[in-house]
């Protein structure tokens, strides 16, 4: 039966679930039609002459692109209402390799164009954007858009703005972007270094993800290409096949997924990484499925994760659920990203939804790491607590309180050369037991025990080392202030009944030995010859008395 808190995390988990359900109905609403512009495809040998835009008619018109690339081209009419600075850019995704823009007038006379793309080394007037500014004066004109990539993310639609209005427009997905690349950035780093400081597995495999992730971010939306002239169009969809293998083992590792203890969810693992090694090698062998292996990978993984998620839930794994939460959210928003789709905005791309994804997933699988760094953190702690229990236990007298013969040993190893050991053993004992019974013999012992730490306070350290023998440290030597504080504690426990009590003592220095088992020999030694000269003494006052 699950408790109480349990049965929170599954009312949070199904009003996430329910909340990422009406979201996701919405965004899937959010889709426009863009039958204002004819498509035509062109084959791998054929070019198009800008100077020439009446031979669009021979070529093969379609209704939408391949996702695994090609060569195409839009037409449309564009209709300018007044004079002015006008942008021509894409709409619903930023991953094009290649593109150029021709404006024609009334008489299909070129009258501007402009050219760019990831890989291509014009440079780009609007950070982050594909967009080309033209001055335009108002009239009817064409526009020709040709576009080719060696494969899509989404189909590029163009569109036609003011330059005012697309400045305004593009501030919200340029921000995504910076936040999401600054979210990667700090969270990977953090991790990275967290991984080496703690060494464990699944904060180096989770770095791994978020850079991986913050490489494909920086492609797709030309932040390698504008800011490190890195053209490389394939850095868009290869750090993904990288990602996918690596979250699969970061889940492994995060839900505590064993061969031994989960022989079914790690079976299931390791198929799930065969089949995306399978997707790698085909996407090298064939570089145009490249995005679309990176697409089948994504849903593989989210498919591996929900199923171990689900498991290990099921099993009483909090992790597991705070996982699914994190799980369900990034599938939302992903679905964007990797199911082809057309977009209302004219600057929200398919890729900002990925980015969002991914960065909102990053913050709430952070969450469930630190919660279990924290479990791990306390289960620590208890072992520790324990532990320091176990020493104490195993370092002090259960009957006394006090330390006992081992703590001696291991304070003796820390002696310097002025300190002192002075073993005492207690008169009477005998007495007290055959008297009184042992209850009373073990009291005396416990208030002699008692009263000497009270009174020794940091100046030493008291120890039983067995039946009614007791042992003084003293760091600095000062053996007559141990031999003051005995025979006062001895006067107490006159006082308080025990008038039989009494002890015998003898102390040895560290500097007069050569090691402690030396030290303890001579302090017995002069214990004793202590012990025989206050017995003589006693005989000889009861001889001179009788």
């Amino acid at each position: 039966m699950y408790d109480s808190r349990h049965v929170r995390m599954n009312k949070a988990l199904l009003l996430t679930i329910l909340l990422m359900g009406v979201v996701f109905s919405g965004l899937v609403s959010a889709q426009a039609d863009h039958d204002v512009w004819q498509l035509y495809s062109l084959d791998e040998n054929q070019q198009f002459d800008p100077d020439r835009p009446e031979l669009q008619n021979n070529l093969q018109k379609v209704g939408g692109i391949s996702l695994v690339g090609g060569h195409y081209l839009y037409s449309g009419e564009m209709h300018i209402d007044q004079d002015g600075s006008y942008v021509v850019d894409f709409k619903n995704t930023s991953a094009i390799d290649r593109f150029s823009f021709y404006i024609y007038d009334q008489q299909d006379k070129l009258i501007a164009s402009a050219s760019g793309g990831i890989g291509s080394h014009e440079a780009n007037p609007f950070f982050l954007r594909h967009g080309r500014l033209f001055e335009l004066k108002s009239g009817h004109y064409k526009l020709l858009a040709e576009v080719s990539s060696p494969y899509f993310i989404a189909q590029p639609v163009p569109y036609v703005n003011r330059l005012a209005n697309y400045q305004q427009e593009i501030r919200i997905g340029n921000a995504i972007v910076l936040v999401g690349l600054g979210i990667f950035l700090s969270m990977g780093i953090y991790y990275g270094a967290l991984s080496f400081a703690r060494s464990r597995n699944t904060e180096i495999l989770y770095a791994i993800f978020i850079f991986s992730n913050l490489l494909f971010n920086a492609g797709a939306h030309q932040v390698l290409a504008q800011l490190f002239n890195l053209h490389n169009f394939y850095l868009i969809s290869f750090p993904i096949l990288i990602s996918n293998f690596i979250y699969v083992l970061f889940v492994m590792k995060l839900l505590e997924i064993h061969p031994e203890k989960n022989s079914k969810l790690h079976t299931i693992g390791v198929v799930t990484l065969l089949i995306l090694v399978a997707f790698a090698l085909f996407a090298m062998l064939w570089p145009h499925w490249i995005n679309e292996m990176a697409r089948f990978g994504v849903w593989a993984f989210l498919l591996y994760g929900l199923v171990a998620g689900v498991a290990r839930s099921m099993q009483g794994s909090i992790v597991a659920r705070l996982y699914l939460i994190a799980l369900f959210s990034f599938i939302v928003l992903a679905s964007m990203a990797t199911l082809p789709t057309t977009l209302s905005s004219n600057t929200i791309y398919v890729e900002h939804y990925g980015l969002a994804a991914i960065a909102i997933e990053v913050i709430l699988l952070a969450l469930v790491l630190t919660y279990q760094v924290g479990q791990l953190y306390r289960e620590r702690m208890k072992i520790l607590l324990r532990l320091d229990h176990s020493t104490k236990l195993a370092h002090t007298d259960a009957a006394t309180q006090i330390p006992n013969r081992y703590a001696l040993e291991v304070e003796l190893a820390t002696f310097g050369q002025n300190s002192s050991l002075t073993y005492i053993d207690m008169d009477n004992l005998k007495f007290y037991n055959d008297q009184f019974g042992h209850a009373k013999g073990d009291e005396m012992l416990v208030q002699f025990a008692q009263l000497m730490k009270q009174d020794l306070g940091d100046d030493g350290c008291i120890y039983r080392v067995g039946g009614d023998e007791f042992a003084v440290t003293c760091p600095d030597g000062n053996v007559h202030r141990v031999q003051a504080l005995i025979d006062d504690v001895i006067e107490k426990m006159h006082q308080a009944g025990f008038e039989q009590a009494g002890v015998s003592a003898g102390t040895a220095f560290m500097n007069e030995v050569e090691n402690t088992s030396d030290l303890k020999h001579l302090a017995d030694i002069r214990m004793y010859e202590n012990k025989y000269q206050r017995k003589a003494q006693h005989n000889h006052s009861l001889n001179k008395d009788s």
